[in-house]
């Protein structure tokens, strides 16, 4: 009798350490999410333009899409150029709407030479976010050679 009391002991006392585990490690990974990653730094072509920064997602849902509650991304964007053309970082967020997977284009624009301008904003539902950097005339969006010629750099994917 001494030994089957022994083992449901050892059993419960193994359940409770499983659940204490189980329970601290989305925490830990919450506040890993929470601090931030630095990316960057990324230039234009030429070394035109460069940014850098953090970003930061919280509360990955992973039940129907695979998306952070919330994404923050502050940094810097630099114009390294001292005529008419300014430094563009151009982030491209693919969110979730309903059961689809669509894109907005958020851009910064600086066009102080050498003199950073700070950024930072936030969006919902977010799956995926890249970065291009681009150094071109200030217009009121990024021209499409900016946004189609050469790579998105991926900063952030939803797992």
């Amino acid at each position: 009798m001494s030994i089957s009391r022994t083992l449901a002991g050892l059993t419960a006392a193994a359940t409770a350490a499983i659940a204490t585990l189980a329970a601290v490690a989305p925490a830990a990974q919450a506040a890993q999410a929470d601090a931030g990653s630095a990316w960057g730094p990324y230039h234009a072509p030429r070394h035109t333009a460069k940014t850098w920064g953090t970003l930061s997602a919280v509360g990955e849902d992973h039940a129907t899409l695979p998306t952070a509650r919330q994404i923050k991304i502050t940094g810097k964007v630099y114009d390294n150029t001292r005529g008419s053309a300014c430094g563009w970082a151009v982030f491209r967020i693919t969110y979730r709407k309903g059961n689809n997977l669509p894109f907005r284009h958020h851009s910064v624009i600086d066009c102080s030479y050498r003199t950073p301008k700070h950024f930072s904003f936030k969006y919902r539902n977010v799956y995926q976010v890249e970065l291009k950097v681009c150094s071109e005339f200030k217009t009121a969006k990024p021209s499409l050679n900016c946004l189609y010629a050469g790579t998105w750099k991926t900063l952030y994917l939803s797992k």
